[in-house]
């Protein structure tokens, strides 16, 4: 675990760097809202798109009270607050990232509906059946006990509550190539394929309702991405802000794995049994 941490760690002063950088780019501080910070807070494959099919996926309301397993920096659960009027809780174990989470939560005006705390995702010490849904999006490549992840996902929800898994899985087009996103080689990343994945879930007790191979999407949306940054300039602010310089290798990696199928992304919805 302290090796996950110190691999998203970063180089420390995070929400002052991106403070800067929005105020560099002449982004108004009064008038942000989630989708301006996507290019740094959606840290998934397909942004915030991916987000509005989980917020979908887990039929979410105003009354909802959800769990985001490994929330980043807040993108996720601050685009459902939004779109659904929903509260969550997110729980993540980098402490750099919590405190992102929580600055750019108050800087659009959500902090009421979203709150963050440092833990564990496989143990986060909070109530059984405390939850109307949980998600996790991008979370299960660091943990290596997956079946406490899911475990731990069942014991949170209330009988008949919906889980989102949103993850990248192992493909059939061989090993993955590194660095990557999520981790600079193969000492922190724990990949599942989709059939391990199924078998998982199943024995932590969900019901798998839904199975969305997302990847030729995910291969598209990196080449979109790409373009654009040729055609307009990086944004403001992005992922780079706490991965480095090695966020460059780590991008052309992840479009080379996706295009000769060494991974796959994928969305699997499911329901704790009532």
């Amino acid at each position: 675990m302290d090796d996950v941490v110190d691999f998203y760690r970063g180089p420390g002063q995070l929400v002052a760097a991106i403070d800067a950088a929005l105020t560099g780019a002449g982004v108004d501080r009064d008038s942000l809202r989630p989708a301006d910070l996507a290019s740094v807070d959606e840290f998934h494959i397909r942004g915030r798109a991916a987000t509005t099919e989980i917020a979908e996926a887990l039929r979410l309301s105003p009354d909802s009270h959800v769990l985001d397993l490994g929330s980043g920096l807040g993108g996720p659960a601050r685009t459902l607050a939004e779109l659904t009027g929903c509260t969550v809780t997110g729980v993540d174990l980098t402490p750099d990232f919590v405190e992102v989470a929580t600055a750019l939560s108050e800087w659009t005006g959500l902090g009421d509906r979203t709150h963050f705390r440092v833990g564990d995702a496989t143990a986060t010490g909070l109530q059984d059946a405390a939850f109307d849904a949980a998600f996790t999006v991008h979370v299960a490549m660091n943990i290596s006990d997956k079946p406490a992840l899911y475990a731990e996902a069942l014991r949170v929800l209330r009988p008949g509550g919906r889980f989102v898994a949103y993850d990248v899985l192992q493909g059939e087009g061989g090993d993955v190539r590194y660095p990557v996103p999520w981790a600079d080689d193969a000492s922190t990343s724990f990949l599942a394929t989709p059939p391990e994945m199924r078998d998982l879930l199943a024995a932590a007790g969900f019901e798998v309702v839904a199975e969305v191979d997302s990847s030729d999407e995910s291969l598209a949306w990196f080449r979109e991405v790409r373009a654009r940054v040729e055609r307009d300039g990086p944004p403001p602010v992005s992922f780079g802000a706490f991965l480095g310089e090695r966020f460059g290798q780590m991008a052309v990696n992840q479009v080379t794995n996706l295009a000769e199928r060494r991974i796959r992304t994928v969305m699997f919805t499911c329901v704790r049994p009532g």
